[in-house]
């Protein structure tokens, strides 16, 4: 009689919780493609792409003359005096570590700026989610990439997109 009573509680509890998770409305996002193809998300991404071309080509023409000064002091290394050469080859080492430097922070100038368009797409993004969330009784919403199967019909990527090319039509990185 005492394993009787607990199947029917357990079954009973199994039943009602089963029925409360049906209920929920779960819809997914594809967050990945809603950065990059919003127009904000698309125009942070073409000007850090422009700005990372336009440095990338700086520090290679900086470093072909840097191997060209190199490769003219090793030729004339034999025509200079000891002091001469070493005089040379420091100022050629001195450019070599400001190149160094200059590329090391011209990296990390874009990647914070990348960080900082991110952060603002996000942070753009959270009310659009709250304020959908809120006015069609979403329980949960979940990214795209951990999910394994899912109907295109909880898909909500193209609506948060639309909502946000109007919230935010841009990004100011400079």
């Amino acid at each position: 009689m005492k394993y009787l009573v607990k199947f029917f509680v357990v079954t009973f509890l199994l039943f009602n919780c089963t029925y409360t998770l049906a209920e929920q409305k779960i819809t997914y996002i594809d967050l990945k493609f809603v950065l990059n193809n919003s127009k904000a998300g698309k125009g942070a991404q073409d000007f850090l792409r422009k700005s990372f071309q336009e440095k990338q080509k700086i520090f290679i023409d900086t470093e072909k003359e840097l191997k060209k000064e190199e490769e003219k002091l090793i030729a004339s290394k034999k025509s200079l005096s000891k002091e001469e050469y070493k005089k040379r080859s420091d100022s050629l080492r001195k450019k070599v570590i400001k190149y160094q430097s200059d590329r090391k922070s011209g990296l990390e100038k874009i990647a914070k700026q990348r960080a900082d368009a991110r952060a603002k797409l996000l942070s753009s993004l959270d009310p659009i989610l709250i304020d959908y969330i809120n006015k069609n009784d979403v329980s949960m919403v979940f990214d795209k990439k951990s999910i394994i199967a899912g109907k295109d019909n909880v898909d909500i990527t193209n609506i948060v997109i639309e909502e946000l090319n109007k919230a935010l039509p841009s990004i100011n990185l400079k």
